[in-house]
């Protein structure tokens, strides 16, 4: 058993031919070059080129003359000549050529009162005490506030049984001030308020500026019968606003609101 065992156990391995492959022996196959690095190679020399014209043409610029202007229509631009500061230099003096009359005092703009007239009140009102003249206070306040209000100036007068309140509200800027004015002509035609289109103040465009007149009188319980005219015109950045009230209902003179709107325009 011992003889079977070594003669079974080591089998006798075949000599190789070197001249003959062996079919059982893998071959290793030949490597195949992709495409992957010439393509980054030919990105690369584009991106190169690029930079490489691009500081050329840079370089042939630079090396230019520069190309003149066209000359200006006017040669010699008026303009206040620069004075040393005094006693008397103040921020208006300052910025003389960015200064506009209505960055004054806009309490000397009001137009007024006519002769024979009491003047009731007149001078700047606070932003709270504007939001109480209206409706809903909080969201008037809210408002004025999200759309930039400056400052407001007021007169107020009464003559007999007329009374006359002429506003002047300032905003920041040109939106806030076209914001006010639309939204106040927005109302002004229904029924509570004059019930009618109004008419346009002349020389203003009818989007910028109207005039309404109650086409009758609002009475309530308790109170006489009131008529209103009102005026409501943009200038830049200040609204118009201009109240004429008869305490008795009579008719009102469309002629004379449009009067007060056209001074007061002449006075911004």
């Amino acid at each position: 058993m011992q003889n079977e065992i070594q003669e079974t156990g080591t089998p006798e391995i075949p000599p190789v031919d070197p001249a003959v492959p062996d079919a059982t022996v893998p071959t290793r196959a030949p490597r195949r070059h992709g495409r992957g690095r010439t393509t980054l190679l030919i990105a690369a020399a584009l991106v190169l080129g690029a930079v490489a014209g691009t500081v050329t043409g840079y370089a042939v610029q630079y090396h230019r003359p520069p190309t003149a202007l066209p000359p200006l229509a006017q040669q010699k631009l008026d303009s206040p000549k620069a004075l040393a500061p005094d006693n008397a230099t103040t921020a208006k003096s300052i910025n003389a050529n960015r200064w506009h009359k209505t960055d004054g005092d806009l309490t000397d703009l009001l137009i007024e009162a006519p002769a024979g007239a009491k003047v009731e009140a007149e001078g700047y009102d606070t932003l709270d005490s504007f939001a109480t003249t209206f409706e809903k206070p909080d969201f008037a306040l809210r408002s004025d506030v999200k759309d930039g209000f400056r400052r407001l100036a007021t007169r107020v007068w009464t003559q007999g049984d007329v009374l006359v309140e002429v506003r002047l509200v300032q905003y920041r800027d040109f939106a806030g001030a076209d914001e006010y004015q639309k939204s106040q002509a927005s109302y002004m035609p229904g029924k509570g308020s004059a019930g009618n289109d109004g008419v346009a103040v002349p020389g203003v465009p009818a989007e910028l500026g109207h005039v309404w007149i109650d086409s009758e009188a609002h009475a309530e319980p308790g109170y006489m019968p009131v008529r209103q005219g009102r005026a409501i015109v943009r200038r830049g950045d200040i609204v118009l606003d201009v109240f004429y009230f008869d305490k008795r209902g009579r008719a009102i003179s469309e002629g004379d609101v449009l009067d007060l709107a056209k001074r007061q325009l002449e006075r911004l």
